[in-house]
């Protein structure tokens, strides 16, 4: 039996739903990350499961156990806000001891338990002081041993490193990780608009749009082989090249051109629909082309150097949207220079025009 399983929830709105009917099952020991663009539903989908928004209808159970009606005390979980919320005057100990004092945990069980949750989170040291002489990174973990100690079934975490600065992200991330890592039976559900943190964080990915579940899966999974445009997009960094292209049937293979000219051979024709089309190639599976027929020509536009590599903007004529090539940073390649660009027929995408996947194990 799943640990948590979300069956037609709907949450309206003074007659507007934002939900519309999601279906997801997260098992013991998931961490589950639930991504999208801002207002996709996200975060009030884990309010939701929280018990802090009332569900319109559908079913929430954890455990096997309806929750719809359960408040948010009861239902075994612990929740970790954007918002550090510490009290000022409290020492770290007090912070993380006073919802426990609150439900009348006897003292030396509370001491067991802050101390348990300050080891995992390495603040042991730090355990006398106020929040007021701690960094951003040891205020959030100091908000995380909080919902430690109240040993629940099931973590929420709602965007908890977006105050903090890209060092500081990066820090936390790795210590949410290795929390993880000391608590396998725990399930935890982490809210991020940040598809970094969602791939290099979760077991498995929910990628949700305008209330809906466009596609759930391993991060690999949803690199590999997106649902349709939207996961394409917003999975992987800098996102996927995808324009129109025209797909033909020739001698018992797929043929793949655009309107820049170019041309590559697919697998067999079984595998497509022939028409009108959108070519996917992330930017990351583009090279030189070399010997290689290439999928692509144009004028160099733009180039952001990153030091180990470099993103090539390259103009091929088609709407004003360059193609985005990341490239060795090594390469001697200059602005206003002609480039021809080839991708493996095995890492092309193609998309109908309603931008769902024709190929491969995504397609729906």
């Amino acid at each position: 039996m799943a640990e948590m399983t979300l069956h037609q929830i709907r949450k309206t709105y003074g007659g507007i739903e934002v939900l519309h009917g999601i279906d997801l099952e997260c098992e013991k020991g998931e961490f589950m990350v639930f991504v999208g663009p801002s207002g996709c539903g996200k975060s009030t989908l884990l309010r939701c499961i929280a018990g802090l928004e009332e569900i319109s209808s559908g079913e929430l159970r954890i455990g096997g156990a309806l929750m719809n009606d359960v408040p948010p005390s009861r239902r075994g979980i612990s929740m970790v806000f954007q918002s550090y919320a510490l009290y000022p005057h409290m020492t770290l100990f007090d912070n993380m001891a006073f919802g426990l004092k609150i439900a009348g945990i006897k003292k030396n069980e509370i001491r067991e338990r802050v101390q348990r949750a300050a080891d995992i989170l390495q603040l042991t040291p730090l355990l006398g002081r106020y929040p007021k002489a701690l960094s951003g990174g040891q205020r959030q973990r100091v908000a995380i041993g909080r919902a430690i100690v109240r040993d629940p079934r099931v973590f929420l975490f709602d965007e908890p490193l977006s105050n903090l600065d890209a060092a500081l992200r990066v820090a936390t991330r790795i210590e949410i990780a290795k929390l993880k890592q000391s608590m396998p039976d725990t399930t935890m559900i982490y809210v991020t608009h940040d598809q970094v943190e969602a791939m290099t964080l979760a077991d498995r990915i929910v990628v949700l749009r305008d209330g809906e579940i466009e596609q759930v899966g391993t991060p690999q999974e949803l690199y590999r082989t997106p649902r349709n445009v939207f996961v394409a997009q917003f999975i992987g960094s800098p996102a996927m090249n995808v324009l129109p292209a025209q797909l033909h049937h020739r001698d018992g293979g797929a043929t793949i051109t655009h309107a820049a000219s170019g041309e590559c051979v697919l697998g067999g024709a079984g595998a497509f629909d022939a028409g009108p089309v959108q070519l996917g190639v992330r930017p990351e599976d583009l090279a030189l082309a070399g010997d290689a027929a290439p999928l692509f020509r144009g004028r160099i536009d733009h180039i952001e150097h990153l030091g180990e590599w470099q993103l090539v903007h390259t103009d091929v004529g088609i709407d004003d949207k360059p193609i985005i090539a990341k490239l060795p940073g090594d390469l001697d390649v200059r602005r206003g220079a002609d480039i021809a660009l080839a991708a493996r027929p095995s890492s092309i995408h193609v998309f109908d025009t309603d931008g769902r996947r024709q190929n491969g194990a995504g397609r729906t």
